[in-house]
């Protein structure tokens, strides 16, 4: 038990409760403490947070729960009054079995009423009741982020009553459900919990768009319907996590500082390509076509898929940051493939690539990876070899873009405009892109050079 806790609450009726003693008995690390007492949470609150020395601040109106930072040690104490007359009467009211012990805060034995320590050593996921789910109906996606955190499973009867709740998972606030989706999808067990939520009915509710793919045959270059390859690439994007080595060699250290970084919504950058990662193929059914030579085409699944993702991210809340970069993976996810056969590529057609990728210029040229891992069809090894080929190459350049941004021309558009006697406009524009690519490629490294760059663009804009 933690010190700051019997020292302020040990003379106390007061429990460490739910998701903490699970933790604990798993020996997980424990940074998020739940608290229940018998008496008024607030006061209990601010007492540990003058012991921490942090700050206390109510959050939850409807349960009446408290919370206090011991920012120091990084630890969350979330402070709520029993719900009951007992301790075990609060627990019978919690959602499953492995949630539902409790640990006296002055020591003792774990209190376990409803068979959590059996249920957590046999590895199984049981709600207490029917009336768990009636009363927040959220709890039926909770249980498919618990198996995709835990590697857990439900019982047969759990999963029953959740396929039965499915539906009301529509009257669960988005912010919510978004918060449970998002820690599923940074699980270590991410594809079973996505998985186990279409099963159960859970994913038509709150991801219909990635319900949609079932059933939506591709070509012969892949082995799935759009489904099956979109789950696929999930499992693909998670098992690159561990082969950065592998595949990228000495850029390695370098990317994986990329990804670990924060990106919104408590999502590093490499978390959110999963998300990513699930949502880059949403366009395809709507854009699905068959040729005349019988071949399946999705023309335009990844503009259309932009604008899909972007309604999602709006109608789950999430931050605009988070939207966008996702609206930037699903509009680019194909750019890496369209130049294998381009190969070798010169140094225009690399600025090309990261210009039109930027800014998820690195993080696209992974998912591009595990997306191509992921279509197993005809000529299938020959296909990935080259893919991973030039993706190696193309992220030296996209972390070198990432780290310095793009490259600056030799003078700027007032000076370019005076020098050629033009006045700011749509042409003026034009020719510092291309200046700006000509810094890139070495064309015009210097003033004199982007000058006659530019008068000779002038004169043969076609040229």
């Amino acid at each position: 038990m933690t010190d700051p806790l019997v020292e302020t609450l040990g003379q106390t009726p007061a429990w460490v409760v739910g998701g903490t003693v699970r933790d604990q008995l798993l020996d997980r690390p424990v940074t998020d403490w739940d608290v229940a007492v018998a008496g008024d949470p607030e006061s209990a609150a601010r007492a540990l947070a003058r012991t921490i020395r942090g700050p206390v601040f109510r959050l939850s109106e409807r349960f009446g729960a408290w919370r206090a930072l011991d920012r120091r040690a990084g630890l969350t104490y979330d402070v709520s009054a029993l719900q009951g007359e007992t301790i075990e009467a609060d627990l019978a009211r919690r959602d499953f079995s492995v949630n539902a012990m409790a640990r006296p805060v002055a020591g003792g034995a774990v209190i376990d009423p409803e068979g959590g320590r059996a249920d957590l050593d046999a590895r199984v996921l049981r709600v207490l009741s029917r009336e768990s789910y009636e009363t927040d109906p959220l709890r039926a996606l909770r249980l498919a982020r618990l198996a995709a955190e835990l590697g857990f499973a439900p019982d047969p009867a759990t999963e029953q009553l959740t396929r039965d709740a499915a539906p009301r998972l529509a009257e669960a606030s988005v912010e919510r459900v978004f918060g449970e989706l998002k820690r599923m999808v940074a699980a270590p067990g991410a594809v079973a919990g996505i998985e186990l939520a279409d099963r159960l009915g859970l994913l038509r509710v709150v991801l219909p768009e990635l319900h949609d793919l079932h059933d939506v045959e591709q070509s012969g270059y892949h082995h799935l319907d759009v489904y099956g390859h979109t789950i696929e690439v999930l499992a693909r994007q998670v098992e690159l996590e561990g082969r950065l080595d592998e595949l990228f060699g000495d850029l390695a250290p370098r990317l994986r500082a990329v990804l670990d970084e924060p990106l919104a919504d408590d999502l590093s950058r490499g978390q959110a390509i999963r998300l990513g990662a699930l949502l880059h193929d949403v366009g395809k059914p709507a854009t699905r076509g068959v040729r005349p030579d019988g071949r399946v085409t999705f023309i335009g699944h990844d503009q259309l898929g932009e604008q899909m993702v972007r309604s999602l991210c709006r109608r789950l809340h999430t931050s605009e940051r988070l939207s966008r970069f996702l609206e930037g993976l699903t509009r680019t996810h194909l750019a890496l493939g369209f130049l294998v056969h381009a190969r070798p590529l010169d140094r225009a057609a690399v600025y090309r690539y990261l210009t039109a990728t930027s800014p998820v210029e690195v993080e696209v040229t992974v998912l591009s990876c595990a997306d191509r891992l992921a279509t197993r069809g005809r000529k299938a090894d020959e296909a990935i070899a080259a893919h991973l080929e030039l993706a190696r190459e193309l992220m030296g350049a996209a972390l070198a873009w990432r780290r310095d941004g793009p490259p600056v021309p030799p003078l700027r558009g007032h000076e370019l405009a005076r020098e050629l006697g033009i006045a700011p406009g749509p042409e003026l524009g034009r020719l510092l892109a291309r200046l700006e690519e000509a810094a890139f490629t070495g064309e015009a490294s210097d003033r004199e050079q982007a000058v006659e760059l530019a008068r000779s663009l002038r004169e043969n804009p076609d040229g």
